[in-house]
């Protein structure tokens, strides 16, 4: 845990203070995934400690509680008499080819047409398992890839590292940041128990680990507006990601539409985006338009396979990046099994994402871009070595915060918040909505 820690902090800046983290146990896994899970949330914290010592002259105390921080890595949102959409496409999962694994993730409709237009339609996973069978692993991953989807053969940690792309992650930190030399910053508008209140975050991130970041800025009082392509939707992870923000849609193909986001560009405090590394150039608002539109603005996005090397423009997810770093393959000899074994959680997408929020808050007052990928974070997580410790407790009903939350679905509860820092209660003033259902205009 310490190490994970210290490297966290190094990566953000932060000082090298130790930090409480209570309760015990930790998540089954070839690696440590709940120290990753209390290291990155506390970062996250420490960075708000820093902002409010910055501006207060007293630095609030943290502590984490494991077994809500791993909870936390896998949902939060607890419905009451109704159910989270499937997470996973019917068959979206991992394969085995004739040399080996592969994982297609076929979520987005035009992801699942993409490996459909090479292994030609799958009612089901039956159809699908006889027709990847014909191929070798990375003919085929090519092959999907190059059709515009996203696929992941298993490498072993060994066979990443001498990778094309896992030594262009090597070279890179995990958290690249770059200075804005023009910055004049705003004046804190925060308090101790909103210390973000005033800031307008511009979210453009989709699963997982943006919404993960910007959810964290919106509990400390960020005014979050998420804005997505008219027909995009993740109905099974809506109801955890949305907490706390406004959510409307553009289509950036517009002209229309593109002024109004010019228009809520410049107005922005910061910019969350999780696209592949040329997708706003293509767009015509690569970094240089982004800086001319909105002088100062804080820029901080995240990419899957890092932003140097062959791969830094492919598509990926979380679990891709477990199958190609060799995550899935260390666990499959862990847990002595016949197929590939993921973590427990997402847990690169969930660090990640509070490692974003951690870069975004360490960068008020001074300005600048930062850059993160799950590739990296991946490193991190295998380089720590072993997960120990004796399971969790399991969850009971007193881990339920009591209030009620009002979605669009049905009434939910969320888990209490792992995360404590004195005077300042994470708290999200709206429920988690549908997409789409706001105007796109800041309040």
């Amino acid at each position: 845990m310490t190490d994970l820690l210290t490297s966290i902090q190094a990566a953000l800046g932060l000082p090298h203070t130790s930090i409480p983290f209570t309760s015990s146990g930790a998540l089954p896994s070839a690696f440590a995934v709940t120290d990753l899970a209390c290291a990155s949330i506390a970062a996250a914290g420490q960075a708000v400690s820093q902002l409010l010592q910055q501006h207060t002259g007293r630095l609030p105390t943290l502590e984490v509680d494991r077994r809500l921080a791993s909870f936390w890595f896998a949902t939060s949102i607890r419905p009451v008499g109704w159910s989270v959409p499937p997470l996973w496409d019917p068959v979206a999962g991992d394969y085995a080819t004739k040399d080996g694994w592969i994982r297609l993730h076929t979520n987005a409709p035009h992801h699942r047409a993409a490996a459909e237009s090479v292994l030609g339609a799958c009612a089901d996973r039956a159809a699908m398992a006889s027709k990847v069978a014909q191929w070798a692993k990375s003919d085929l991953e090519q092959a999907v890839v190059g059709a515009g989807g996203c696929a992941a053969e298993m490498r072993s940690w060994a066979q990443w590292q001498a990778h094309p792309q896992g030594l262009a992650v090597n070279a890179e930190p995990l958290i690249q940041f770059s200075a804005d030399n023009d910055q004049n910053p705003k004046p804190w508008q925060g308090s101790v128990a909103q210390p973000l209140a005033g800031i307008k975050v511009l979210d453009l991130t989709r699963v997982l680990a943006g919404p993960i970041a910007s959810r964290f800025l919106a509990g400390l009082g960020a005014d979050v507006l998420r804005i997505d392509p008219p027909t995009w939707n993740e109905p099974g992870v809506v109801p955890e990601v949305t907490l706390g923000k406004r959510c409307a849609r553009l289509d950036l193909h517009d002209k229309t539409d593109r002024a109004v986001f010019e228009s809520l560009l410049k107005d922005a405090d910061i910019l969350l985006h999780g696209y592949r590394a040329d997708a706003l150039e293509r767009l015509g608002y690569g970094v240089a338009v982004r800086q001319k539109l909105a002088p100062g603005l804080i820029d901080v996005c995240l990419n899957a396979y890092g932003w140097s090397g062959p791969w830094q423009n492919r598509r990926g997810f979380d679990s891709l990046v477990q199958m190609s770093s060799g995550i899935a393959e260390a666990g499959m000899h862990w847990k002595k099994a016949n197929k590939p074994t993921p973590l427990p959680v997402q847990a690169l997408d969930h660090a990640t994402g509070y490692l974003m929020a951690a870069a975004v808050i360490k960068l008020l007052g001074q300005g600048g871009a930062a850059r993160l990928s799950l590739a990296r974070t991946a490193k991190l997580l295998i380089e720590n070595g072993a997960g120990t410790g004796e399971a969790l407790r399991a969850e009971d009903q007193s881990d339920q915060g009591m209030l009620v939350e009002q979605t669009p679905w049905g009434p939910a509860h969320r888990l209490q918040v792992p995360l404590k820092i004195t005077g300042t209660p994470l708290q999200w003033a709206l429920p988690a909505g549908e997409l789409g259902s706001h105007r796109a205009q800041w309040w």
